[in-house]
């Protein structure tokens, strides 16, 4: 069973006390005893404890920097989301594999960012942009903002916020079940919750300190009974022993536990496994005796944005791969979207 998320330490920017949010969280931290250090900025966080690599980074993921988001210019955030938004950085989960782990680099520690209002002010100007289109917000790319939300409420603001917009819709993704206090969240239909799953397997090897599928599932249960759409992301999909049948398993698990009525507007997102060699070489400081296969030789090599490229499946595992999840979506699921395989 995975607790909430709980941090061990807590750093304030001075700035964060000049908004109502920065204020009510250090009362709240306060009187939950935790420890409370002042920081200039989040980038002046240098005393994380441990006597080595492993245990500073296993602490900083435990350390939460309540702060300022400077930069009010969003990222954009294909293909799921025209931009992503950013309430939060930094995620609690151990994910082998996660990128993360590459673009957080020596800071894994978590922020949250106090200036909702200034954010949402910003994604306004974007809708106004865009419109008569609509605005797709994604609001997990930097974070798994479940994970901290039942501390922060802001993913909550943000719901309610979009609720009364006629061109916005926000979408975020989770690997965590803690969701109740969203439940009663004013979504008016315009947010898509996401839950991450995937093979028994890849959940068991690399995903350390997450919900266990069944929690997500029910979860997704609680939050398809709240109104909200519905939206399931299989990433990394990865090829092991047995992986057709582990992943069959995954989908007779959520037609079993979903209610057929509201099995009518699900979408399903796909990513196959990919790695860069920078993040080759943090997973493996950061997980040494991680059992994720990375064998540059046994991929191919994809050009990526920046100039980094990724190493991918060959042609014919991708064909494979993405044949057979699409074909048991098609059969569990045959009113379901597929928004993309990549």
């Amino acid at each position: 069973m995975i607790k909430p998320f709980m941090p061990q330490l807590v750093y304030i920017e001075p700035r964060a006390l000049e908004y109502p949010l920065g204020v009510e969280l250090k009362k709240k931290f306060e009187d939950m005893g935790l420890e409370i250090r002042k920081t200039t900025s989040h980038n002046q966080v240098r005393d994380i404890p441990g006597k080595n690599h492993l245990q500073q980074y296993r602490n900083a993921k435990s350390t939460l920097v309540v702060g300022v988001r400077k930069t009010l210019d969003f990222d954009t955030s294909k293909p799921s989301a025209e931009y992503a938004i950013p309430l939060a950085t930094g995620c609690m989960g151990h994910c082998h594999y996660c990128y993360l782990q590459t673009t957080m680099g020596s800071k894994p520690y978590i922020r949250t960012y106090v200036n909702t209002d200034e954010i949402f002010d910003r994604a306004k100007q974007y809708m106004e942009e865009r419109a008569p289109e609509m605005t797709r917000f994604e609001a997990s790319c930097t974070s798994d903002i479940v994970g901290v939300d039942h501390l922060t409420h802001s993913l909550k603001r943000a719901i309610e916020y979009f609720g009364k917009t006629d061109m916005g819709r926000l979408r975020f993704v989770t690997k965590f079940h803690h969701v109740d206090h969203l439940l009663d969240a004013d979504h008016n239909g315009r947010t898509r919750f996401r839950f991450s799953v995937n093979a028994a397997y890849v959940i068991k090897n690399f995903e350390p300190g997450t919900s266990p599928l069944d929690q997500r599932i029910e979860a997704a249960v609680k939050v398809a009974k709240a109104g909200y759409p519905l939206g399931f992301i299989v990433a990394p999909i990865y090829i092991h022993e047995g992986w057709q049948e582990g992943y069959k398993e995954l989908f007779q698990k959520l037609y079993d536990a979903i209610p057929k009525e509201l099995q009518t507007d699900i979408t399903f997102e796909m990513i196959q496994h990919r790695f860069t060699k920078p993040a080759k070489r943090v997973i493996q400081k950061n997980y040494p005796k991680t059992k994720l296969e990375m064998d540059e030789e046994e991929r191919r090599y994809k050009w990526g944005r920046y100039g980094i490229g990724k190493y991918i499946y060959q042609k014919e595992e991708e064909y494979s791969l993405r044949e057979t999840l699409e074909s048991y979506i098609d059969h569990y699921f045959p009113n379901a979207k597929i928004e993309y395989f990549t």
